[in-house]
């Protein structure tokens, strides 16, 4: 009883259909940016050395330009503001590969510790850390990326 109340007030101001949206778009994102990715390697390899580490820099503006434009269009929305919110998408993003970097050795710790594995632990903890990801990005770009002002 008290658990269920702790996650309908942790999810109880997520509207379903948006979070719905901010899920099919972020398959869609997901797909699109690996394949830039992908392509941007098979194309800069026989030209430059480690061509994955260029064409993962190359591929991140714009793929976060495309991410950006699915959720502003598709999931939030909003009108106008596409500087201010394109910035704020950028910091979001920027904010949420940081957190994953600070959180994944302490993770992999845990489910080492708690679960007994060794070599797959970093598999399993960035499996979780991409589910805390997902909520944490849903709810930083509602609430700061296309926040809507009054």
């Amino acid at each position: 009883m008290l658990e269920s109340a702790w996650i309908r007030r942790l999810t109880g101001h997520i509207p379903p259909k948006q979070f719905g949206r901010y899920l099919v778009i972020g398959a869609w994102n997901t797909l699109f940016g690996y394949g830039t990715y992908a392509a941007l390697t098979a194309a800069f390899t026989p030209h430059l050395p480690y061509s994955y580490i260029i064409a993962s820099i190359v591929a991140a503006p714009l793929n976060i330009t495309v991410s950006y434009l699915g959720y502003k269009w598709f999931v939030f929305k909003t009108r106008g503001n596409y500087w201010s919110e394109w910035r704020r998408c950028f910091m979001m993003y920027g904010s949420s590969m940081v957190l994953g970097v600070l959180a994944l050795p302490p993770v992999v710790y845990l489910v080492r510790l708690g679960m007994g594995l060794d070599r797959s632990a970093p598999y399993v903890a960035g499996a979780l850390l991409t589910g805390f990801n997902v909520v944490y990005s849903f709810l930083g770009h509602k609430y700061f990326s296309f926040r809507r002002t009054e």
